[in-house]
C-alpha cells in the first residue's frame, strides 16, 4: 500500500468556467500551484495547490479552496484556523501552469503559525 495520496477526484464536470479550464497546465495529478500573496503589500504568503474545483469554489466563494495533497481533500483556508483568506483577485501566469491569488490574510498565513511560509528559515547566499 503507497502512503501516496490520492489525486483530487476527476471532474469532467467541473462548473469551472472552460474557457478557464482550457487555459490551465496542470501537473499530472490535475493541479494548478496557487501562490497566495497579500494584496496590499504584495507579500507572498503561501503555496498551495488547486484543480479545477478549488478553482471554481475560489472564485465564486471569495474565499481560498485548495486541495490538500497530504490529506486528499479539499480545505478551505481558515475554517478550522480562523486564518482566512478573502480573495481580492485571482490572475493566471503566462503560461497557464501558475495561479496567483491575491488576498486580504487574517491572521497566520502559515500552518505554524508564522505570517508567511517563507520567512521562517531564508537560505544562505553566496558571496
Amino acid at each position: 500500500m503507497s502512503d501516496t495520496p490520492a489525486p483530487p477526484p476527476a471532474s469532467p464536470s467541473s462548473p469551472l468556467d472552460p474557457a478557464v479550464a482550457a487555459r490551465l497546465k496542470r501537473t499530472a495529478d490535475g493541479l494548478v500551484p496557487a501562490i497566495a500573496q497579500q494584496y496590499d503589500t504584495g507579500e507572498v504568503l503561501m503555496l498551495g495547490w488547486m484543480d479545477d474545483e478549488a478553482l471554481h469554489r475560489t472564485l465564486t466563494t471569495g474565499r481560498c479552496t485548495y486541495w490538500s495533497r497530504s490529506r486528499g481533500e479539499y480545505w478551505v483556508k481558515g475554517d478550522t484556523s480562523g486564518h482566512v483568506q478573502h480573495v481580492k483577485s485571482v490572475a493566471l501566469d503566462c503560461d497557464g501552469d501558475t495561479l496567483l491569488v491575491k488576498v486580504d490574510q487574517t491572521g497566520a498565513a502559515c500552518h505554524t503559525g508564522d505570517r508567511t511560509c517563507f520567512d521562517a528559515d531564508p537560505l544562505p547566499l553566496g558571496p
